[in-house]
């Protein structure tokens, strides 16, 4: 890409990726056919895709209208394979439904993005305070439970996967389950809303305590993917970085409150619009501060994006992650673009310069790329990111969207 445009326009944002994953996954649970509507076209429902249709199920994408159909027969294979599950970590999400139905699943332990660690204990010590056994052998987690019965189960931090597999699990299991310390992510509220018109019992949807009282089936339902908060926040800072004019569509303003309160005090001019909001920036961003925390805080998959506005901004900002220890090897990308950026265990201060200079980067993580992408846009002459493909796991069409803004961008390979 050439750096320098202002990008000027209007993007629709598609289903959450955060979200699709696992709702796919929670097709499982039902027998019969499920249709999700507003799903990206990314890599990682093709891989889901292909992940179900192993585990016996039919699955359908129409990209065009942006829905995927998955049949589930009565009988389910239970083993997910590592060839699939190292390419994306969300596979794990199968883990609660397939024990659910199937009363046994064995799963290779995930891969996915290189962020730094995000263990299994909490998923573990769920399903096991629900009746499971499980064991790790020859790289797969194996559990087992001929019956789940309910259980109180206390999250030591709000993890969202941990929280999905044990909901997805609870939901078929005897008796009441109770899950406090809950993750409260719009994309948790999705699922369990999705869940409830399957025929789920679960109370205190929203909020840090869910109670689940199994029910004996689900049934297969048509459900709309709530909008992805973290393309929408791409989007804006995209606006705020190149002093630009962008209306973002199908987008919850109410998900980015504390991302677009940063923007707001960067300088940018936010108004919100029936179906989304417009970020306009007309002068050089102020730096901003920010700390990663569990929703509602600061989103930790936006923190590379803000480290990409910080490095141009006016002044210093101390970025802080709380969630991901490895998140802040894309720095060491984008100090070759020219940025000063320090970092210090879990904190970054960040320095602004008056300009980026173009050089080739890589991006190692899907948000990195993003945040590489950004920066890319506003630097002096050439940039170019390779392993984009990671990118292509989070954001449909972003070539064609950022070349529709009025950006020099191409796609190589």
């Amino acid at each position: 890409m050439t750096g320098g445009s202002r990008l000027v326009g209007e993007v629709r944002v598609t289903g959450a990726k955060n979200s699709v994953l696992k709702l796919m996954a929670a097709a499982l649970l039902a027998r019969g056919t499920t249709t999700l509507t507003e799903v990206p076209d990314i890599l990682d429902v093709e891989i889901m895709a292909e992940l179900l249709r192993r585990l016996g199920c039919e699955v359908g994408h129409d990209k065009i209208e942006a829905t995927v159909e998955i049949t589930v027969p009565e009988t389910l294979e239970h083993r997910a394979d590592y060839d699939l599950v190292r390419r994306m970590r969300a596979s794990i999400c199968v883990l609660g439904p397939l024990l659910a139905r199937c009363g046994q699943v064995d799963v290779a332990l995930p891969g996915g993005d290189n962020i730094g660690s995000r263990g299994l204990d909490m998923h573990i010590d769920g399903l096991e305070r629900m009746g499971a056994t499980v064991s790790n052998e020859h790289g797969y987690l194996i559990a087992s439970a001929p019956v789940l019965h309910g259980a109180s189960v206390w999250l030591d931090f709000p993890s969202v996967g941990a929280t999905e597999t044990i909901v997805m699990a609870a939901v078929l299991a005897e008796g009441v389950t109770i899950i406090d310390n809950v993750a409260r992510e719009p994309e948790i509220v999705d699922i369990c809303q999705m869940l409830v018109e399957m025929g789920a019992r679960i109370e205190g949807i929203g909020t840090s305590t869910l109670t689940i009282t199994g029910v004996n089936a689900l049934q297969p339902v048509t459900h709309r993917t709530v909008s992805d908060r973290i393309v929408a926040g791409t989007w804006a800072v995209a606006a705020v970085i190149t002093g630009g004019d962008i209306t973002v569509r199908n987008a919850n303003p109410e998900h980015l409150r504390i991302a677009l309160d940063k923007l707001t005090t960067a300088g940018a001019e936010i108004s919100t619009t029936d179906d989304g909001f417009r970020v306009i920036m007309s002068e050089r961003p102020k730096s901003v501060d920010i700390v990663t925390l569990p929703y509602p805080g600061f989103p930790t998959d936006l923190q590379p994006q803000f480290i990409a506005l910080n490095s141009i901004a006016e002044g210093a900002a101390l970025v802080t992650e709380n969630l991901f220890e490895a998140r802040f090897r894309f720095v060491q990308e984008l100090a070759r673009l020219g940025a000063d950026v320090r970092t210090d265990g879990h904190h970054a201060l960040v320095r602004g310069v008056d300009r980026l200079s173009g050089a080739p980067v890589e991006s190692t993580d899907i948000r990195a790329g993003a945040g590489l992408v950004l920066a890319g846009l506003v630097a002096e002459g050439v940039t170019t990111v390779y392993g984009a493909s990671h990118i292509d796991r989070g954001y449909a069409g972003f070539v064609e969207q950022l070349t529709a803004l009025g950006a020099s961008v191409q796609a190589q390979g």
